[in-house]
Parts: structure tokens; sequence; C-alpha cells
């Protein structure tokens, strides 16, 4: 009898696995990504049918490979954080599953979502022909982060709306690496969303921009030419050094050790900085302008997206729709404190006074993003909206080869003025391929 139960219970046991629901999840390795998996046990406590496997990887390599797989139909995920760069572009090609569908078709799985609670300037971006694609895990500007202690002994005091050319005096003042002590920090690594994130808005600043109006390449100009011996001099004669290996995690290292003096990057960082060694002594401030006051601060949301070759597109959406819920955000603050929690992407997180007091910094959070025009962010019409990047399916591949040749001007090993006429001419040769002109 007792065999018989123990047999009885091993194929219930099977039965169990066997119906499971495995949903395979590509994500960029930013750290809200790494606490969505391991909070993730809680939905996979609630929901016994279905299990999750991760893969994550970092931001250039996960473009290329969601990208192509995507673009091959391979079916190998079936839940990715994709960019808001991306989505508009996906849901053209039918590369994504519609929200609005998945709702219609799954009304269980967003009877509590509250879709109207959604801050309309990140919902925007996800949307196509009046349907949203995606669902935010985290909204974000760009602002400038700053050590205000050590400004407080150097006597220096930091503006609300600083200019690049004050952030370059501040930064050189305070540069003291033989004490640990490095000026600024800014992305360096090459990729369009990588090191062309901050690069972009200095050029919309300085009056530059990748196109214009009909698509022509704006690369090998004046303002471009400016705006990146800009940046050269100051990550290379006031900055932190190796600028062409550094990327988000490496600036987050140096600024929440107290290493860097400032940083230019995205608003999301705040969270992340709060708790760590030099949390205390960090204040901020606008993301810097150049002659031309617009086009300094971006926006940008990472999302979770359903490839349309999902065969769980039921589940994916279940998972999806509890990770960006006002469930999640109160599960994280819980777990992780209030300042800790995925920020813009909800109104709901900045009338909670419990967050506004853990994050002091959310409504200079609030005020980038609600600021940031993507439709009007370079001194001329652009072919297509964007503050950071183009929103044209040519830019990824253009931004990449072009952030190379950056990354090869900040290290010395190209010239400005080189640098740039090759970039403008490979810009002109894919732009002329795909029939712009």
């Amino acid at each position: 009898m007792k065999r018989l139960v123990l047999v009885t219970a091993a194929l219930s046991t099977a039965a169990c696995a066997l119906a499971q629901t495995r949903i395979t999840v590509a994500s960029v390795n930013n750290p809200d990504m790494v606490t969505m998996q391991e909070l993730s046990r809680e939905f996979e406590a609630q929901n016994p049918d279905i299990r999750l496997d991760w893969l994550f990887l970092d931001e250039g390599t996960l473009r290329s490979r969601l990208t192509t797989d995507v673009a091959t139909g391979s079916g190998a995920f079936d839940l990715v954080t994709v960019g808001a760069y991306e989505v508009p572009l996906w849901a053209a090609n039918n590369w994504i599953v519609s929200v609005d569908a998945l709702a219609e078709q799954y009304p269980e799985a967003v009877s509590n979502y509250d879709f109207d609670d959604l801050l309309p300037s990140v919902k925007n971006m996800l949307s196509y022909e009046g349907e949203l694609y995606a669902l935010p895990f985290y909204g974000e500007s760009s602002f400038t982060m700053y050590n205000a202690r050590l400004f407080e002994e150097a006597g220096l005091t930091m503006p609300e709306q600083p200019t690049w050319e004050q952030i370059r005096e501040f930064a050189c003042e305070l540069h003291d690496p033989a004490n640990g002590i490095y000026g600024i920090v800014l992305r360096g690594k090459p990729g369009w969303g990588d090191n062309m994130a901050p690069i972009t808005t200095v050029v919309n600043t300085f009056g530059g921009q990748w196109f214009d109006a009909e698509g022509r390449p704006q690369i090998d100009s004046p303002e471009w030419r400016e705006a990146i011996t800009f940046y050269r001099d100051l990550v290379n004669e006031c900055g932190a050094p190796g600028v062409t290996g550094i990327s988000f995690p490496e600036a987050l290292q140096l600024m929440s050790t107290g290493q860097a003096a400032m940083w230019v990057d995205a608003t999301v960082a705040a969270g992340f900085l709060a708790g760590t060694d030099a949390g205390p002594d960090l204040s901020y401030a606008l993301a810097p302008v150049g002659p031309v006051e617009k086009g300094n601060a971006w926006l940008w949301s990472w999302n979770l997206g359903i490839p349309s070759t999902s065969d769980a597109q039921e589940a994916a959406f279940r998972f999806m729709t509890w990770a960006t819920s006002k469930e999640y955000i109160n599960l994280v603050a819980q777990e992780r404190g209030w300042a800790a929690v995925p920020p813009g992407t909800r109104t709901s997180t900045y009338e909670n006074p419990e967050y506004t007091e853990a994050a002091p910094f959310a409504p200079l959070v609030l005020r980038s993003m609600e600021s940031a025009d993507p439709t009007d962010a370079t001194a001329e019409p652009q072919i297509a909206p964007g503050v950071q990047f183009v929103q044209i399916p040519e830019f990824q591949g253009i931004g990449n080869d072009v952030a190379q040749i950056i990354s090869e001007i900040l290290a010395g090993g190209t010239s400005v003025e080189a640098g740039l006429a090759r970039a403008q001419q490979l810009a002109d040769d894919a732009m002329s391929d795909a029939g712009y002109y």
C-alpha cells in the first residue's frame, strides 16, 4: 500500500511538472531587471503553472540578439525587455503582440492593472497606430548627479540648470586622481544606446543633429565637431580613466563609492545610488545645456513585450502585467525600500508621499521626463522623433557604427575631423541604400 501511495505521488508530481508553462525571458542586465528576477519567486508562488527561465545580457548584446530573433522568427523568447526606440518599429513589422489585443483576449490578467495610471509621456512612446505594444517596467530621463560634499568642500555651487561649460569647469576643479577622485564620469563604451545616448544630447545642445528633415546625415558639421571635441577633452582631461570601457554599471560603481564628483546619465540611477556609501552626499540638477536649450534630457523606458512568435503568450502576459503593476511596485518597496522601486512609469508612484519622502530626487525626475520632447529635440527639424536616438529602422546600424568611431576618437585613435568625415560617409551610404534619397 505504501508503495502504491509513493507511485501515485510521483505520478502526480510528474503531471504537475508537465503542466507547467515555461516562459523564457530575455532581459538587459540592469539592476532593476535583476531585482525583477529575484522577486519573480512571488509570481511563481502565486502561479505554480508557470516557470520562468532567464537570460541576462548587456545592452548592446541584448539588442543584437533580440533583433535577430524577432526578425528571423526563431521564437527563442516569450518575453523580452525592449526599449522605447524599438517598440513602434517592431510593432510596424508585427514582431511584437498588441497589448490592447492581449488585454481583450485575457481580461482577467488586467482586471486591476489601471492603464490610465501609466505616465502619458511613456505610454505614447510605446504606442503604434493608437495601440499599446509594450508595458513600461521603468522610465527615465537624464540629469546631473553630483557629490554635494565635494562641491561644498571646494566652495562650488551647482545651479539647478547647469551648462556644459560649467560642468567642465566643475569637473576640472574637482579632478584629483592622485587622491582617487575623478571630476566626472561619462559613458564611452560604444553603442547607439550606450556612449551615443549622452553624446547625442551634447550634440543636440550644441546645435547639431543626426539627420535633416529629409533624412540626410548631418554628422560632418561644425556643431558635431564642437560637441565631440568638447566631450573628448572633458572625459580625457577631467574624467575617469578607461572611458571607452565605461557604460552605465561602471559609472554607477564609481559614483556610488564617491570616486566620481559628477555623472550625467539616466535618472534611474538615483534610486540605485540612494543606499550606497556616497548616497547621503549626492544631489541632483537638470541635464546640462549648451548654446541650444533643448534636447539635453533624454526620454527612455525599458519595457516588457511579447514576441509574435511566442507560443506561451497567455502565460507571458500574466507575468508582464504582474511585473509592471502597482502590486509589483509595492512589493519592491516592501522588500527593498521605496527609493528602489522602478521609477518613471506610474502617476500614482509620484503621488505617493512614502515614495517622495524616500526619493527626494523624484520631483526632478518627473519634471525632466515631462519636459523632454522627442518631437522637438534638435535646433532644426529632424526626419523622425527621438532625443538620444532617431526613430527610423536604419538608426540602430548607423548609430552603432558611429559609436565605434566616436570611441576611437575618445581613445585618441583618430582625430575628430577624420572620424566624423568617416561617420558621415557611412551614414550617407546607409541612408542612400535604404532609399531615402
